[in-house]
């Protein structure tokens, strides 16, 4: 196969500060990046905005690199080169790919990946899903075996209504697991309905508390997942029956967790945390082999990502806004091949 002819420059998004302002975040040109031994070099078709993102640009993430950085977790994207051997049967393959812990990330036209952080796409699986393959597919995946192995039957969560709750949602569909969805407005109630949840509350309507305690007691709920924090982590462990455990995977609120200690005391109860890199640090155990069969053929249908808005690079601060302001209409994506003046090639 002839090799893909890869410019010496590329537009890519970079981060001056992190103090979470548009005009932090700005284009410029940049060499193409080598791809060294162990790498493969990926031309980025879609990258999208994730809540993580949202906390890296503004320094709150649990990496913190040197800037001036490109920022960007995941991607999709075809691999255009290697810089080894190993890589060279992924030439011209389309993958899902997380950005290396160190140096920059996937917010640009192209990206240098480590080999074993790339993973190839199956024929269903479009460059907008394989962008948000790796996140919150892999996220629900794992916690959802955390509920297997531990034997619980019925389960809870907040942020019921956004694309995380809405795929682990169809993970306790899937397996017959009970499932408490909490969400913040009237309408993502009907939304949540409409995909088959039983078990719906709106943390607006009357009596919130009262009718979450009681749901939870009823159904016997000992595990529930939280990515909000502040005060609703604590009325979601209260809620819990006794020996009832919160598994806390983000920080929506922007807001430390509010907690009772009678809870953690008296009714031997549990918060904990969830952090997807450190679990994909623990190596290829039989855990992360299972994952990695398991999560690709769901992506794009049991595990679908809805998708909002479609922008270049250029338009970052829009971006950037209106992905922040409202998670559950679905993921913004960076396009960096929307950004090309005409006439420049891919």
């Amino acid at each position: 196969m002839k090799s893909p002819v890869v410019p010496e420059t590329m537009r890519a998004l970079v981060l001056t500060a992190y103090d979470g302002r548009p005009e932090s975040l700005r284009v410029e040109s940049r060499p193409v990046p080598r791809p060294t031994t162990g790498q493969v070099l990926v031309r980025v078709a879609a990258a999208p905005i994730n809540p993580a993102d949202l906390m890296f640009v503004r320094g709150q993430y649990g990496i913190r690199k040197p800037l001036p950085v490109v920022p960007g977790l995941e991607a999709s994207g075809t691999v255009v080169a290697s810089g080894g051997v190993a890589g060279r049967l992924l030439v011209g393959r389309r993958v899902a790919c997380v950005a290396p812990g160190e140096g920059d990330g996937l917010w640009a036209e192209y990206a240098a990946v480590p080999l074993g952080q790339c993973l190839p796409l199956r024929g269903h699986v479009s460059d907008e899903q394989g962008a948000s393959l790796f996140i919150n597919p892999f996220t629900a995946w794992v916690l959802m075996a955390r509920a297997k192995e531990g034997g619980h039957t019925a389960l809870a969560q907040t942020a019921a209504a956004g694309t995380m709750g809405r795929m682990l949602l169809a993970l306790a569909k899937r397996r017959g697991v009970a499932m408490v969805n909490v969400v913040r407005r009237p309408e993502q109630v009907a939304l949540l309905q409409d995909l088959g949840a039983e078990y719906v509350l709106s943390t607006h309507e009357p009596e919130f508390e009262e009718r979450l305690l009681r749901v939870c007691h009823e159904l016997k709920v000992s595990l529930a997942f939280d990515p909000v924090g502040g005060r609703l982590t604590g009325q979601l462990l209260h809620a819990l029956p006794e020996g009832g455990t919160v598994i806390v995977y983000g920080s929506l609120s922007e807001q430390e967790c509010r907690i009772a200690p009678g809870d953690l005391i008296f009714g031997r109860k549990r918060v904990e945390g969830f952090w997807l890199s450190e679990w994909h640090r623990q190596g290829f155990g039989a855990a992360q082999i299972k994952a990695l069969m398991g999560v690709p053929s769901l992506v794009g249908q049991t595990l679908e990502t809805p998708v909002r808005a479609r922008l270049p690079l250029e338009s970052a601060g829009e971006a950037v806004r209106i992905a922040s302001a409202d998670m559950t209409s679905g993921k913004v994506l960076f396009v960096p091949a929307q950004g090309q003046a005409p006439g420049e090639s891919p």
